[in-house]
């Protein structure tokens, strides 16, 4: 059984981990940890976790403990992963894996020395609306790529205060919101693009609330993406993908089990496919216990992770905007 503690009541973490692990075999949603103990308490007794731990190091110091949950502020990532892996703790982090590269390629590396798993909490990537996405870029039915766009937005506005708007915490649409298309556009090409030109616009207090940016990868395929978490804009998660002989539509990657579809259009005829409306979030359990239990490779590691954090900086810098973190690059 692998025995997981949580760092932080997030909202987030019952639909991430809490409700999708009680159909995960071998996985047991164990301790909590919070700020404030009488939240903790509240969260635990809500969702029926049996431990509450005093802090975020006691349930890293428990020998109980084999793995841990991180979906707290993005600027606490890096510090409480590594603090984790030291203490032979198997890492699921939310995403984006860090605030910037530099700390993303720390966090890779002493998972590696510890040969411990750390995993970038990209769920999306576990279901089989992608998978059968990437087989079909991979199959060659819609000729040479040529482009794909992604978009991801949400319906605001997002309060200032929230944790998303605030610079020190890691916010930004990117950060939370675009890396999705980067993530999407990544991983359909299997490949490192690089970043052409990026536009933002900016809060106040100069963080991004709306993020564009055009993609090269090598052998010239080009991709535009979009995060924005504008006011006047409903929620929209959505790829095309343009071939020479065809194009693929897939309509809600990010969370497929609240409805989809895989449109294919090819020589003036148009197919379209569904699949299981099990979560995502179980998908992505699943891989993690079985990276832990049998050495199983993830598509989200931290190599990966890193890797996906190389673009989101590069998309600042395009955008002249500081990257996150720029006090531990």
């Amino acid at each position: 059984m692998i025995r997981v503690g949580i760092l932080g009541a997030a909202k987030i973490a019952p639909m991430a981990l809490i409700d999708p692990a009680r159909s995960v075999p071998g996985l047991e949603v164990s301790s909590i940890a919070a700020r404030d103990q009488t939240r903790a308490r509240a969260f635990a007794f809500a969702h029926k976790i049996p431990k509450v731990a005093k802090d975020y190091q006691a349930i890293i110091d428990d020998p109980m403990i084999d793995a841990v949950y991180i979906p707290l502020p993005i600027s606490a990532h890096a510090t409480w992963t590594i603090q984790a892996l030291k203490a032979g703790k198997h890492v699921l982090c939310e995403k984006s894996l860090a605030a910037n590269r530099a700390q993303a390629l720390r966090m890779r590396d002493v998972s590696l020395d510890q040969g411990l798993v750390l995993m970038d909490a990209f769920h999306y990537r576990y279901h089989p609306l992608f998978e059968a996405a990437v087989a079909e870029v991979r199959g060659g039915r819609l000729g040479a790529i040529q482009r794909i766009d992604a978009i991801f937005q949400i319906q605001g506005p997002v309060p200032v205060d929230d944790i998303r708007r605030i610079y020190a915490q890691g916010g930004g649409v990117l950060m939370d919101i675009g890396c999705y298309p980067v993530s999407w556009v990544r991983h359909l090409m299997a490949s490192e693009p690089d970043v052409v030109t990026a536009s933002a616009v900016t809060d106040p207090a100069n963080v991004d609330v709306e993020m564009t940016a055009e993609l090269c990868f090598k052998n010239g395929p080009t991709a535009g993406i979009t995060g924005s978490m504008q006011a006047d804009q409903k929620f929209k998660a959505e790829i095309v993908v343009t071939g020479l002989a065809g194009r693929m539509t897939i309509k809600n990657p990010l969370v497929p089990q609240l409805g989809h579809e895989l449109i294919i259009d090819v020589e003036g005829t148009s197919k379209s496919r569904t699949f299981t409306r099990k979560p995502t979030y179980q998908f992505q359990l699943e891989a993690f216990v079985a990276a832990i239990q049998d050495g199983a490779p993830l598509w989200t590691d931290a190599d990966d992770g890193a890797k996906q954090m190389a673009v989101i900086d590069n998309c600042y810098r395009a955008a002249g905007l500081p990257i996150r973190g720029l006090d531990d690059v």
